[in-house]
């Protein structure tokens, strides 16, 4: 953990007080009224579609745009989480998919208006799908992976009607209309600030906004600050009415210990992202409400590369899966807060259902872990390396020193490097890295698409560099399979591959712990990670 002196927290709560000053209107706003967020990243774009947005971006955005469609919410252990299969309208007053799930048919609301008072009409929805699938933008490869590949697929029927065209029925295709990247922009207004070389305004949407969201950008510092005002006009609120706040301050402070003070002193409202000692922390004072939910679409790995040896052997991969230290490595980087992807009991010997991730049935176990290991061919076991994010350090560099030390007891010995972002991210991309951990987030935690994106192809996100034939078959099929019973029964074709090969080993889902004021009511874990203002209400 870091730490930070005392004149360097007061500074920062003092340089924090002064900006939140800074900010407020002169007819100044209520407390009560006014909500505080403060970050570890920063809000980097307004128009999370730029390549290098940041997930405070995608989050603002949520609350600064609409979209056609917009993801419901249901309990998940006791806490809210959004809800993937169900599809609520936003823009949209209401949708018809056809028998065939070929064509998705949109209506939009008569009463929806763009933040400047102009109507939301569906050239104003088309022209932002077509950016979406068009442009080089972040939202391209998205789209794709629910067959919204191409501007032709958006017809406008009549003013307040588009229909999208699928070349197959796709499960997906819907989930994708709610993510954050097919925001709904002003057209009209977008097109006044592009230009022949920028014809979809990237450079000037990266600045400004053109949307009917519930709140209006009011101020931007890039990396520091941003200020937002209630739009009145919204009314997409439950029950129809604009959101609760009427202003919205998020702001960058770097440092997880300032963080903590701020929203402990009352300077914020409202914080994620802490280190998991200053949660416990916080929590145990009892004076904030903390809402700790396992983040269903994100787990943590150990990832084994497939293709180097010795890690090409399965039996290998097999021996480092029963030789973790799996509770020590949960309670030391994530002080127990999370779902366990370990030790589960599959009576059958079979997967309990087809719902990935999935709980594993390993546990520490040495001598079968040697058994593995000299069936591998390395009775005296071998040398490697073991490497994570720097940036990760709080929680990965515990992690490493146990596996480090539970590894040499079956002769396996490992040189830990902590490598910077960068340097992590291209080794990654080039498939150099033999041994690590890392992390993954779906935002539609489908099993197919788990498996189709990280298990599948030469591409970044399939860690472990897996090439299974009959994994991909299995895969690609389930994707456009409308059968239920068919479709969980491929998931747990793929679960079982998925234990048998041991290609990489789920550890945990981490709990995404949210830290607030008492008062502060709604909450509800979102995919994208972010807090969305829209739910918040203070009580």
């Amino acid at each position: 953990m870091r730490f930070v002196s005392f004149r360097s927290a007061t500074t920062i709560l003092a340089t924090t007080a002064l900006l939140l000053i800074a900010t407020a209107p002169s007819h100044a706003q209520s407390r009560a009224e006014t909500l505080r967020y403060v970050t570890g990243a920063s809000v980097n774009t307004l128009d999370p579609n730029i390549p290098g947005a940041t997930r405070e971006s995608f989050g603002l955005s949520m609350s600064t745009y609409d979209r056609l469609v917009s993801f419901g919410r249901k309990q998940l252990n006791g806490k809210w989480v959004f809800d993937l299969d169900t599809i609520n309208g936003e823009l949209a007053e209401s949708y018809d998919v056809s028998p065939d799930g070929l064509k998705i048919t949109f209506r939009l609301r008569k009463d929806a208006k763009f933040q400047d008072g102009s109507p939301v009409t569906a050239d104003d929805v088309k022209w932002s799908l077509d950016r979406c699938v068009t442009a080089p933008i972040l939202g391209k490869a998205q789209l794709l992976t629910g067959s919204l590949t191409s501007a032709d697929q958006f017809k406008v029927i009549d003013p307040l009607t588009i229909e999208v065209t699928l070349p197959k029925p796709d499960k997906l295709a819907l989930p994708n209309l709610a993510t954050v990247y097919p925001m709904i922009i002003n057209s009209k207004l977008a097109k006044e600030h592009a230009t022949a070389d920028d014809p979809w305004a990237m450079a000037w949407l990266k600045e400004h906004t053109a949307g009917s969201g519930a709140y209006v950008i009011e101020s931007f510092k890039p990396g520091e600050q941003v200020t937002l005002k209630r739009n009145e006009a919204w009314n997409r609120g439950s029950p129809d009415r604009p959101a609760f706040f009427k202003r919205i301050i998020v702001q960058s402070v770097p440092e997880p210990a300032t963080r903590a003070n701020l929203v402990e002193r009352g300077d914020a409202d409202i914080v994620l992202d802490l280190q998991a000692s200053d949660v416990q922390s916080l929590e145990a004072k009892g004076k904030l409400k903390v809402v700790s939910t396992p983040q269903y679409n994100a787990i943590t790995y150990v990832s084994m590369n497939n293709q180097i040896p010795p890690f090409d052997n399965v039996n290998v991969r097999r021996a480092i899966a029963f030789a973790l230290p799996y509770e020590d490595m949960f309670k030391a980087a994530l002080f127990g807060r999370g779902m366990p992807l370990y030790g589960a009991s599959w009576p059958d010997g079979k997967p309990l259902n087809g719902i990935y991730p999935f709980q594993q049935p390993v546990k520490l176990d040495l001598d079968k872990a040697k058994e593995y290991l000299k069936a591998a061919g390395f009775p005296e076991g071998f040398s490697t390396t073991f490497s994570f994010n720097v940036g990760w350090a709080s929680q990965a560099e515990p992690m490493a020193a146990l596996i480090k030390e539970s590894l040499g007891k079956i002769g396996i010995k490992v040189d830990i490097q902590k490598l910077p972002d960068a340097q992590m991210s291209t080794l990654i991309n080039e498939k150099k890295l033999p041994f690590f951990t890392e992390g993954i987030v779906a935002w539609l935690p489908s099993t197919d698409y788990f498996y189709r994106n990280f298990y599948t192809g030469n591409q970044r996100w399939n860690y472990s560099s897996i090439n299974n034939p009959d994994l991909v078959a299995i895969a690609q099929g389930a994707r456009f399979e409308p059968d239920k019973a068919k479709y969980e029964e491929a998931g747990r074709k793929l679960n079982a591959m998925h234990f048998d090969l041991m290609p990489q080993i789920m550890l945990w889902q981490p709990n995404q712990d949210a830290v607030m004021a008492a008062t502060v009511e709604g909450y509800t874990y979102e995919f994208h990670r972010q807090v969305d203002y829209r739910n918040l209400s203070r009580k």
